[in-house]
């Protein structure tokens, strides 16, 4: 495989998406859409990575990496002039260039190795397009081809005759050239047309003129190149890849009660035979072992559940979060920063932040870790076997010991001994008959309000 270097185009002022975020940040399953592509180009080892900018510029460059160059296209004067911008960033590169499009996030690798590949062909052309065929073709220029796939024409829907429209291969914008021939052809591209651009298309026309042969690649998934422009595009985005996501990891062995429910981020990853209910929501960084179970409306992200683990229903896992081999935290949990060791159990209604909670540990409903102070948070450490009563709160930084009790409703600000059990309650107060005589008071002022008011 030669080297080559990836441009990709993302200047638009995304308009129709209606915000302050650049359009190719928007988030698909956690992750920018930009970033889904850029992923997909990083398995294929780009010699470099060139993105060009406009609007929104400033965001951009916060977003990629140190490896990725950002170019700036200003004034916007079409695709072909976009490419153009990055001749400099890789001036002195002889590779193959593949260009693609920030908005469209969902290439996959295997395509853009099939139009490197269609390149390198004994026939030597001097640009592959990437070509699909959409049930509704709508406005998408066209792709004219022979039998073989050898372009004949390319023509932009605008320009195009009713003959030429009626043929069924869109131009996806995915292009594929060698970098001295494609700004060798950028230069003589013109802006006669309907929208006064230079087209990048236009290259494969010039070409052709030439007596070069150029050839199209298709695409058996016209979702592959889906471009996202709005709002509405962006959900649509988003359900095609958590159905995808769906089943996949079904296929991989694990159960989910009713899929359409779940959604998943782009990193989720699940062992086999694990069962998720419905209405779960996994945010970035989730591992889930094998046999773990999580149960209704619960909420994770950045945690790792431990192998016949068990989460919810209506619980909450934030980062850091770590539950080993058969711990469970059931309804209205939360924990962040935290592990909760082989067999421990939180069962319901408690806070478990900054805490690293023992092996076979139980912790009763209604606890909490009070963990910050307002300025600086601190650790919890309870000790293996270790029995937290309900309502208790543990002020840290307090360690409880193993096989320590704290009975219920204590608040504990200092350190617990192995085998200890701590109360710490305000001493009961008694008075016999004081609740008769308050009520027959209440009572009595209730009834004079009622008559002053008749």
């Amino acid at each position: 495989m030669n080297e080559f270097a990836a441009i990709i185009l993302a200047a638009g002022k995304g308009t129709r998406m209606k915000s302050s975020l650049h359009k190719v940040l928007h988030p698909i399953a956690g992750r920018p859409m930009l970033h889904h592509l850029m992923a997909s180009v990083e398995t294929l080892g780009p010699a470099h990575k060139v993105v060009v900018v406009g609007a929104g510029r400033e965001q951009l460059e916060a977003a990629l990496g140190e490896d990725t160059r950002t170019c700036l296209q200003e004034p916007q004067l079409g695709t072909g002039h976009a490419v153009q911008q990055a001749r400099e960033a890789l001036n002195g590169f002889s590779g193959d260039v593949l260009v693609m499009y920030g908005d469209v996030p969902f290439v996959k690798p295997s395509t853009m190795q099939a139009m490197l590949d269609r390149l390198q062909a004994n026939d030597a052309p001097a640009a592959v397009v990437l070509g699909f065929a959409p049930e509704d073709p709508l406005r998408y220029g066209r792709v004219l081809t022979d039998e073989d796939d050898r372009i004949v024409k390319m023509v932009e829907f605008k320009d195009a005759s009713e003959a030429e429209r009626a043929c069924p291969l869109c131009n996806s914008g995915l292009l594929a050239a060698r970098a001295e021939e494609l700004f060798d052809l950028l230069d003589r591209v013109g802006n006669e047309n309907a929208q006064g651009e230079y087209y990048l298309p236009d290259i494969v026309n010039i070409a052709i003129a030439d007596g070069r042969t150029c050839a199209a690649v298709r695409t058996e998934d016209p979702a592959e190149v889906a471009g996202i422009n709005s709002r509405a595009e962006l959900a649509a985005a988003e359900a095609q890849w958590q159905a995808e996501q769906r089943e996949h990891w079904m296929a991989e062995g694990a159960t989910l009660k009713a899929p359409e429910t779940v959604f998943f981020s782009y990193d989720t990853q699940l062992a086999r035979d694990v069962v998720i209910e419905p209405n779960v929501v996994f945010g970035p960084g989730v591992t889930v072992a094998e046999g773990a179970r999580i149960k209704s409306f619960s909420h994770i992200e950045g945690a790792a559940i431990g192998e016949g683990a068990q989460v919810g229903p209506f619980a909450r896992l934030r980062p850091g979060a770590k539950l080993e081999k058969d711990a469970f935290v059931g309804n209205f949990v939360e924990v962040k920063n935290a592990v909760l060791h082989e067999g421990a159990k939180a069962s319901h209604l408690t806070y478990l932040g900054d805490a690293d909670v023992g092996a076979e540990a139980n912790i009763g409903a209604g606890t909490i870790t009070c963990n910050y102070d307002g300025y600086f948070k601190y650790r919890t450490e309870i000790g293996p076997r270790a029995f937290i009563g309900s309502n208790s709160a543990l002020i840290a930084p307090v360690k409880i010991g193993a096989d320590a009790i704290v009975a219920a409703g204590s608040a504990v600000s200092r350190d617990v001994a192995d085998g200890e059990m701590r109360m710490v309650r305000a001493e009961q107060m008694v008075k016999p008959g004081w609740a008769d005589r308050f009520h027959d008071t209440m009572k009595k002022k209730k009834d004079a309000a009622r008559k002053d008011k008749s």
